[in-house]
């Protein structure tokens, strides 16, 4: 699982795109524009991103599902860190992926087709 992002480097790519328009890295908007790429470069095989991919949507789903009402009207303050900090994971994940994706595509936009002789 050394391919597979972890907590820290979430948290640091959410530190890093937050600070990105002053020190030149690819802005939100680019990010956010490279989502969809990078879902359909996964799902066709040419991206490597599958795992961590599919985090994301767990950690969406999680978010979203209605069972995880049940923790915030019975343990109200811990029910809202939970969710607070999935929220604060997947929204690193989704930029330190774009990002990771965004210079793989770069790559991948230099390379001439043709044949190695």
């Amino acid at each position: 699982m050394g391919r597979t992002l972890n907590r820290t480097a979430a948290f640091t790519a959410l530190g890093r795109a937050l600070t990105a328009g002053a020190r030149g890295g690819p802005s939100l908007g680019a990010r956010l524009a490279a989502l969809p790429r990078m879902v359909w470069a996964t799902i066709t095989g040419r991206y490597d991103g599958g795992v961590r991919l599919a985090m994301m949507v767990a950690a969406t789903a999680y978010v979203a599902s209605p069972i995880d009402l049940v923790p915030e009207a019975f343990l109200l303050l811990v029910g809202l860190i939970d969710d607070a900090v999935v929220i604060a994971w997947l929204a690193g994940a989704i930029l330190a992926e774009t990002e990771r994706f965004i210079e793989w595509d770069a790559r991948q936009r230099s390379v001439i087709p043709g044949h190695v002789v």
